[in-house]
């Protein structure tokens, strides 16, 4: 990573984890809600979530959701962060593959696209079911730079009720993982939804880490113009225009569903009122 950005990720990880304990606490309570339900994966983003909503309420639960595409790796790291977090007694898991392949054979695909983004999709309704029979809210997990990229499956891991992460890329996630005490495996670990066999979110991307964030920290924090931004980091344009791209066509993403307002002067002088309104 650039050193300039490097140095402007440096922020007071005691403060930083003190206000996102203190805001999932109010947040809970504004909700009239118990506690949290996490999905632990066994990577950064969910271990420092489920970290801090550990700190912020004894009221949680972890949900450790593995499909045949899990590596083992991945597993272990999560029953260990469940031990390392007194969490023994508050938490299940559930194989996955039965459900989701039972939603694969209806949609008749063997895409692998199609079947990654259905077991995101599986584990997000199992997230809300525990979350409505306990009465908790489903925390997310999501960091700011897989939000800005849109790297997350619409209604899977990007249906949730809260974002307590969503705002420190994911160069900071790992320093704040870090200060948190977890596991240097966890911390050091390429990130991945592990959707599919091999996959790595870099790999995916075909971008490191350390460039997308750089990337994204100085086009979008700093406002600087695409040309600047890869004369700054000494890149070819072509790496920031992809990410930028990826941000631009992920916007839908990130928004409600857009409604096509009908009423009043939304509608130009093009338009014309259909007689009867069905």
């Amino acid at each position: 990573m650039h050193e300039y950005v490097l140095k402007k990720m440096m922020v007071d990880f005691e403060l930083v984890t003190n206000y996102i304990v203190e805001r999932l606490r109010e947040y809970l309570e504004f909700s009239a809600k118990k506690g949290g339900v996490v999905g632990v994966s066994g990577g950064i983003d969910s271990a420092v979530t489920a970290a801090l909503l550990a700190r912020a309420t004894n009221n949680y639960f972890f949900l450790i959701m593995p499909s045949s595409t899990t590596p083992k790796k991945d597993i272990d790291d999560a029953l260990g962060l469940i031990k390392m977090l007194g969490a023994e007694d508050k938490y299940a898991y559930i194989d996955i593959d039965e459900i989701v392949n039972n939603i694969a054979s209806q949609v008749k695909t063997n895409d692998h696209y199609v079947i990654g983004n259905i077991k995101a999709r599986v584990r997000m309704v199992l997230l809300y079911g525990y979350a409505q029979k306990l009465g908790y809210l489903v925390i997310g997990t999501g960091d700011k730079s897989e939000l800005l990229l849109g790297y997350f499956t619409k209604y899977g891991d990007g249906g949730v009720d809260v974002l307590p992460i969503g705002d420190l890329y994911k160069t900071q996630v790992r320093m704040l993982g870090r200060y948190l005490g977890l596991p240097e495996d966890i911390v050091t670990k390429p990130s991945s939804p592990a959707l599919w066999e091999g996959q790595t979110a870099e790999g995916e991307i075909g971008v490191d880490y350390d460039t997308i964030d750089s990337i994204l920290y100085l086009r979008f924090d700093e406002m600087r113009t695409p040309e600047e931004v890869a004369n700054f980091l000494g890149i070819n344009i072509d790496i920031v225009r992809k990410i930028e791209n990826m941000v631009r066509f992920s916007q839908h993403k990130r928004l409600a569903p857009e409604i096509f307002r009908l009423s009043g002067r939304a509608i130009n002088s093009d338009w014309r009122y259909p007689r009867q309104w069905g």
